[in-house]
């Protein structure tokens, strides 16, 4: 077969998962120490890997799930969506704050499920582009310390935390969404593999 080169947008895209992947693969073998430095540049990614990886797909891709009470593709775009815009930033202000109210608020995590209504995944994942890199520009601007990171807030169920989880967390929230996407769509073909289920671990 005749394979066509790579336009220069695919070649970026497929350097910055294989890098985001080999991340994940060293964060498992050794437990990386939080580093705002290292953080920003995955949180910068995600928008456009997941607009490469799901942009244009039949819609089976998109809107099938793994079973009852489980999400599809488009449902966590949803949800990363929300969480832009009533998570990270009031909670990482929650951590800052010197004599306001340290509590968080409850969030909502399916939430998305009434906010994506009559929205496509292309609304949501423009929505969730630019949401993501207003959010950045919020945290460029805080110019935080290495001593704000030991601030703490209260989680409603989690107690006390520092700012430093607050942020590691959205780092790897992000990862975890990546995964969770990528392990949907694979169970999509569990049975077309046949025999071969036995040696992908994304399909147990």
């Amino acid at each position: 077969y005749y394979l066509k080169p790579l336009s220069n947008r695919q070649r970026l895209f497929v350097l910055n998962t294989v890098q985001i992947i080999s991340e994940i693969a060293q964060a498992k073998n050794i437990a990386m120490q939080f580093s705002l430095e290292k953080s920003i540049p995955i949180l910068e990614r995600t928008p456009n890997l997941l607009k490469e990886l799901l942009t244009g797909l039949d819609n089976e891709w998109i809107m099938n799930n793994e079973g009852e009470n489980t999400w599809s593709p488009y449902d966590v775009v949803g949800h990363l969506l929300h969480g832009e815009n009533y998570n990270w930033i009031p909670r990482i202000s929650k951590t800052l704050t010197k004599d306001g109210d340290k509590i968080f608020e409850v969030f909502d995590r399916t939430a998305m499920f009434e906010e994506s209504k009559g929205k496509t995944l292309a609304d949501l994942l423009d929505e969730f582009a630019e949401a993501r890199e207003n959010n950045l520009q919020v945290l460029h601007d805080l110019n935080l310390a290495e001593a704000d990171l030991d601030n703490t807030a209260i989680h409603p169920s989690l107690g006390t935390v520092t700012l430093r989880q607050l942020l590691s967390t959205w780092v790897t929230h992000d990862l975890s969404h990546i995964i969770q996407i990528c392990r949907t769509m694979a169970k999509q073909y569990k049975e077309a593999v046949g025999p071969w289920k036995e040696y992908l671990s994304v399909m147990q």
